[in-house]
């Protein structure tokens, strides 16, 4: 199903990992280069495209939480962190994949409050809908 498209963005990238991404507008505009992890060579300064997609996800997933939070389970919450972790490695039949871990700190609730939070966030978060049941991801909630 076809969501209604409310926003639309698009960027550009040239030289692949070791490259340049920018967004249309030069709002986004980053050097990039391969992690020495996957045979690149140093070069401070420059993201990966990991690195981009974890901090789309943690601002969306952070967004999703304050939406689930005081719409939906009518819950003030004193403050919301989400930290995003993204890994990418080979799959066992080729080709690379990704892994995602998220860890939302939730101040000024119950346990039970967080929890309920972050796995309504993941129902309506766009970067979990679209990539659920393709890239494993973990979600927890930690109240601090």
């Amino acid at each position: 199903m076809m969501p209604k498209v409310l926003y639309t963005t698009t960027a550009t990238a040239t030289g692949g990992r070791s490259g340049h991404t920018q967004s249309a507008d030069g709002v986004v505009s980053a050097d990039l280069a391969v992690p020495e992890s996957m045979g690149g060579a140093s070069r401070p300064g420059r993201a990966t495209p990991e690195d981009l997609f974890a901090c789309g996800y943690a601002a969306c997933f952070g967004s999703a939480c304050e939406v689930a939070a005081k719409s939906i389970l009518h819950l003030v919450a004193k403050s919301i962190e989400i930290e995003c972790t993204v890994g990418i490695g080979t799959l066992p039949a080729g080709g690379y994949g990704l892994v995602i871990d998220l860890v939302a700190r939730i101040q000024g609730l119950e346990p039970a409050q967080a929890d309920a939070i972050v796995r309504k966030a993941d129902e309506i978060c766009p970067y979990s809908n679209a990539i659920r049941n393709n890239v494993p991801v973990t979600v927890k909630a930690v109240v601090i």
